[in-house]
């Protein structure tokens, strides 16, 4: 069930886009993939690069908690905000800013001299990646339709798993070529071209103009009052779980983000009972498809990107693995999560919800497989090695839920808020990745002070099975809401 929105001044009000030619439409979204993608990838890249940041840089264990979960933190914050300037003042510039900033952030990391530079570096690409990302999701349902659209949202998908996956291989490659003390700058530098290329394209390829003139009433419209409540109501939730060993204070903060949704559910109620434009509509909650959706997606990032930290943690030091090794074990999984993604893309129209269900089986497939060579490894010398081919079920599974989860959960988002609605879902995906990331490492090494490193990466495994069991039950009810619907009379 659709809603209408309640905007002023945007996509709505404005002359219709001019006509794109496939070819163009094929150059926007090479630009876009190849973007998205590699923000992504900052986030998984600097899994195996950790040990050596830290040994170059001195730092402690909490500056190496902020180097993972300050750019989650920060791209989280800002997501909605900027999916709703940009689908106000203009999806293309917006995306462009957002790289620019990201580009400029990773140069600031690849030469920081310190922890306390690095982290701030990574806190600025986090900006720069809650402003583009948003943007990409707009641009594709903007420009695409019908069964193209879903087979943008599959390439996006591809884009999607395979960054999570290639992120340690590529950081593996590069710690190896340039050493302990370069290699782990590189991580960040390898960004730099990617991301000049992306602007120069971008600014030749990206429809004209690339900012609307602003509208009358912009300030009413950008809702700076609803952005500040809920961008407080975010950083109120992820701090905790951003500072390891958090004090009781950090903790206190969870009833106060509880405290900051609620006013800001009654403030952007109120902005839809006065005829104003709210930062999200939140009658986009009736919609269950987008609802469930982006719970799947949540709880979904909260269990699965805590894998590649856990296996990378896991080769390096429980199995005294290089850098380079550890990230070898996810090339498989990456290529099957890239093919895995178009696949699904393409047949998400016919299939629908039953794609992601069974994506869903597969991780949890993946996990036991996985679980069983570690303890196979530790009490029968089983080589890990066996991990490339266990891991390779959760690439595919990366690729069967994400890919065509993002085109059901926005399939009935008006495109007046197509940027913001998307934004709220990869919201629930920042606070899923980094919630997930701090509780299931934390429970790994509490488990691994009174045991070895076997016992706490399979309690992180199952740790990680029970949420995707949780994302599963809420499929499951989708689907089976789905064929209810299906089964009911018109009017």
């Amino acid at each position: 069930m659709a809603f209408s929105p309640t905007s002023r001044g945007t996509d709505a009000e404005r002359p219709a886009d001019r006509p794109l030619s496939d070819r163009d439409r094929g150059r926007i979204l090479a630009v876009l993939l190849a973007v998205i993608f590699m923000s992504l990838v900052g986030v998984s890249i600097v899994n195996v690069a950790l040990p050596s940041i830290q040994h170059d840089l001195g730092a402690e264990r909490s500056d190496m908690q902020w180097v993972l979960s300050g750019y989650a933190l920060t791209f989280g914050v800002i997501l909605v905000a900027a999916g709703r300037a940009g689908d106000i003042l203009g999806r293309g510039g917006f995306f462009l800013v957002g790289v620019g900033v990201f580009t400029a952030a990773s140069v600031a990391a690849g030469l920081a001299p310190d922890a306390h530079w690095l982290n701030a570096a990574r806190l600025a690409q986090g900006i720069g990646s809650g402003l583009l990302n948003p943007q990409g999701l707009g641009m594709i349902q903007q420009h695409f339709r019908g069964a193209e659209r879903g087979r943008a949202f599959g390439l996006l998908g591809t884009a999607v798993g395979f960054s999570v996956a290639i992120g340690p291989v590529l950081g593996g490659v590069l710690i190896q070529f340039g050493g302990p003390d370069l290699g782990w700058r590189l991580t960040f530098l390898v960004n730099v071209p990617i991301g000049i290329g992306a602007m120069l394209l971008g600014m030749a390829w990206f429809p004209r103009p690339l900012f609307h003139p602003a509208p009358a009433g912009l300030w009413r419209a950008l809702d700076p009052v609803g952005a500040v409540l809920l961008a407080l109501a975010i950083l109120a939730v992820l701090w905790p779980f951003m500072e390891s060993g958090g004090s009781a204070l950090a903790w206190g903060l969870l009833p106060v983000a509880g405290a900051l949704l609620w006013l800001w559910v009654r403030w952007e109620r109120r902005q839809a009972r006065l005829g104003r434009s709210p930062m999200v509509d939140l009658r986009i909650f009736r919609t269950r498809s987008f609802t469930n959706g982006s719970l799947v997606m949540a709880l979904y990032f909260l269990g699965m990107t805590s894998i590649w930290v856990l296996v990378a943690l896991y080769l390096q030091q429980g199995e005294g693995k290089s850098a380079f090794e550890s990230g070898l074990v996810g090339i498989p999984a990456a290529l099957l999560s890239a093919w895995a993604a178009n696949w699904a893309g393409r047949r998400v129209g016919r299939w629908g919800r039953a794609i992601v269900i069974w994506g869903l089986v597969l991780a949890l497939a993946g996990l036991a497989a996985s679980i069983a060579v570690v303890v196979a490894a530790q009490r029968h010398g089983l080589s890990v090695w066996w991990l490339l081919v266990t891991l390779s079920l959760i690439g595919l599974a990366q690729g069967a839920v994400i890919s065509p989860n993002q085109t059901l959960t926005l399939e009935e988002v008006p495109l007046d808020y197509a940027g913001s609605s998307g934004a709220v879902m990869q919201t629930g995906q920042r606070i899923g990745t980094s919630v997930g990331i701090a509780m299931i490492t934390a429970a790994v090494f509490a488990v691994l002070a009174v045991s070895g490193w076997p016992v706490a990466v399979t309690v992180g495994f199952m740790l990680i099975g029970l949420v995707i069991l949780a994302a599963l039950v809420v499929a499951i009810r989708d689907q089976r809401q789905r064929t209810r619907d299906r089964g009911r009379p018109a009017g």
